[in-house]
This record gives structure tokens, sequence and C-alpha cells, in this order.
């Protein structure tokens, strides 16, 4: 474990107080106040989410199992970016995936602001790797693993992108990383819970969604995804721990082991999203419109949009990385550059092995394409200099990686051009 690992242990699992600058209003909300949390067995349209819900894991699941182990570790790497570019695309912050890249290399822009969104996007893709690593021992579902969330991106982003501004008052509030909010906030027309209820509302959080049943958990993650954004626990970085969290949730559940990314969907149907967020905020309508103190119908509607998105996001990956049409693209680009004299002859015979198995030992090589040893150590040099090889140490196996600068060539449509 490294110092700045211990650094968070030591301020995320200790006892942190919530109010470091002494009590702050509660103004006595009681927990009602966010139900319908989930969604009860009478609610309308239950039947056709839980068809979706299954579809959903049914997909998935054929999408991950139909990828070699060492292209799903590769390509996982790469929609991992595409998440983060996505994911910050929402919040107005634009930083294409090979600029996030050069940044995972330490490699910055020259220009403050630029630089500034290379950090903040680096400190996303850190905090999805870890999640990826299994770093969530309760599914992010308690307090204490969405302020380790928070606090483990925040702590990363440059500090000018750490400031609030009140746009009634002008006034400017720093947020503090890990920290539960003090003060009152609105988002939109939504006027959040005091700050002193906040704690005892991801309490009924977590137990809402803590323990369910498969399909109830698959139902339930957009549900999460809008309570946690409506509690809204931090004075800002909410959306971006709602949708690491909603991949967490989505990763555990369906095993998607990170092959697709609903940040992509969200924020290429931004407009209906935000517009979902916004009417689950609202009260219920009327007697007809469930049990809760808020809208059971809107909830339901999110729930499908939510669920129709991430199956349009898996047959996207599906179509995207079919076996055929994947390796006729990455072929035409590695014989483009043996032409060009860019990489030497027999690199498209390595790059089609590695796309069938997924990962080749070194030694493998030379027989492979028919050349001594030395030339296949060359040649396996030069692909690891253009970023399409990949290997943890000199002894470990090849893998293929997707470089972001490769894209459009290799996966076009997977986002915007350079």
């Amino acid at each position: 474990m490294s110092d700045h690992e211990e650094d968070i242990k030591a301020d995320i699992f200790a006892d942190m107080p919530v109010t470091p600058n002494g009590p702050v209003e509660d103004a006595g909300e009681t927990i009602s106040a966010m139900e319908p949390i989930v969604l009860g067995e009478g609610a309308k349209g239950r039947g056709e989410l839980t068809d979706l819900a299954i579809e959903l894991a049914q997909k998935s699941a054929a999408f991950t199992a139909s990828l070699p182990d060492g292209v799903r570790d590769s390509l996982a790497d790469l929609v991992r970016n595409m998440n983060c570019y996505y994911s910050n695309l929402i919040e107005g912050h634009r930083t294409h995936p090979i600029e996030i890249e050069r940044a995972m290399a330490g490699e910055y822009s020259d220009v403050p602001e630029k630089r500034n969104l290379q950090l903040e996007a680096r400190a996303h893709v850190k905090v999805q790797s870890w999640i990826d690593a299994g770093g969530l021992t309760d599914g992010g579902l308690s307090a204490k693993s969405l302020r380790e969330i928070h606090y483990r991106f925040c702590s990363e982003v440059p500090d000018e992108l750490l400031w609030v501004k009140n746009p009634e008052t002008g006034e400017k509030h720093r947020v503090v990383p890990g920290e539960l909010r003090t003060r009152h906030v609105r988002v939109g027309q939504h006027i959040a819970i005091s700050p002193g209820a906040v704690p005892r509302f991801l309490d009924r959080f977590e137990s809402a969604y803590s323990g369910l049943g498969r399909t109830d958990a698959i139902l339930s993650i957009a549900a999460a995804h809008h309570r946690f954004a409506w509690i809204h626990p931090f004075l800002d970085g909410n959306g971006r721990v709602a949708r690491l969290l909603s991949h967490a949730m989505l990763r555990d559940q369906l095993a998607s082991e990170g092959l697709w990314s609903v940040s992509r969907g969200l924020a290429r149907s931004v407009a209906s999203y935000k517009d979902h967020m916004a009417a689950c905020d609202m009260v219920r309508r009327d007697e007809l419109d469930g049990r809760g103190n808020l809208s059971e119908e809107a909830l339901v509607a999110m729930s499908d949009y939510f669920l129709r998105t991430c199956i349009d996001q898996v047959d996207f990956m599906k179509n995207l990385v079919r076996p055929e049409m994947l390796r006729n693209r990455i072929l035409s680009w590695s014989r483009e550059q043996m032409q060009l004299g860019d990489l030497p002859a027999n690199c498209d015979t390595i790059l089609e092995a590695m796309l069938y198995k997924g990962e080749l030992q070194r030694p493998e090589i030379a027989g492979l394409i028919g050349t001594g040893v030395r030339q296949a150590r060359r040649i396996v040099s030069m692909l690891m200099e253009k970023g399409v090889l990949v290997s943890a140490s000199a002894k470990s196996p090849l893998r293929l990686a997707f470089p972001a600068r490769l894209a459009d060539r290799w996966m076009p449509g997977l986002f915007p051009e350079a």
C-alpha cells in the first residue's frame, strides 16, 4: 500500500467529523420524503421493467463471454477513458480521451485550463480503476464508501476546480474532499434536504439498496442514481459520484467488467437524462401516482430510460467489436502501416493472433511469424512503441491494446474524433 493510500485510509476510515465547523441546520425532514426509494411489485410498468432488466443481464453476459480475456482487459482500459470523457461532458467539461490517455501517461498541456481538465479526468479514471479492482467492499452504498469515492476524486483535482459559486450571492465556497455538505443547496428547481438531515438519509439509502435480489438490484440502479443526486450529499461533485456509483452497481450486478459505459448513453441523450432526473424530483401527482412522497410514475419512466440506455450501449459495443469487423479494421490499419514503412512485415499476423487468443507469450512470437528470436523481439518492441501491444512486465504475456488515438480507425463512433 502506498503512502497516499495510507493517508486516504487515515482520513476516510477514521471517524471523520461530518460537521467540522460545528452544528449545521437540520430541518427535521423524515426519510419518508425520499419514498418511493424502490419500485414495489405493484408499481405500474413493473413487469416491463423486469423484462428489460433480464434482457440487459442476458445481453451483457453474452457480450462479456464473447471476448477473450486479454481483449476484455484491454477494451476495459479504453472504455474507462471513454466513460470518464462522457461523464465529464455531462458536467460541461470536454477533455478528449486522447488527452485523457496522455494525462494517464503524465503528459499534460502547457495551457493551464487544459492541464486542469486533464488532471480532473485523470482523477476520475483513477477512481474508476480503484472501483474496478475491487476497492468498494460494500457495493459503494454506505456513506463511508460514498465519501471515499468523493475523497479519492476531489483530492486529485486541482484546487481551482474545487470552488463553487453561489449564483445568488456571488459567494465562493471550497469543496472539501470526502466531507458532507454543511450548507443548503439548490439544483435547478430542486431544493435539497437540509445539511443536518444528510446522514440519516444516507443511512436509509444504504439500507434500501443493500441486500436486494438480483432482479430488484438491477431495477434499482436508476432509482439509486436519482435518489443519491436528490440527497445531494456533497457541496459539489455529486453527478460524478452518482455515475461512478452506477458504474459500480452495474459491474456488480451484471459482471459487465467495464466493457460498456452507461455514461456514453446518458451523455448522448443528455436532455432526456436531465429531464428524467428533474421529473423524479417532483412530488406525487395524484392518488394514482404511487403512495410515496415523490412521483412513482417519474421513477418508473427514469428506470425505463436508464435500462434501455444500458441495453443500447451493450448493443453498440457488441456491434463495434464483432470479431470479423474488428479484425478487418485492425488488419487494414496494420497493413497500411507496413506499406508506409512505419511497421515491419508480419505485424498483422501478430495482431490477428492477439485478437483470437487474447494474449501471447513472448517466446511464441518467433514461431508464429517464422523469424529469429531477435527479429521477433524487434517487432514486438515496435508494436509496443505504437501502443498497440502492452505487457505488465518483461516476462509477462503480451496483449492487444486499444489506444484512444486509434479508436477512430479501430472502433469508429466510440467517441468524437479529436
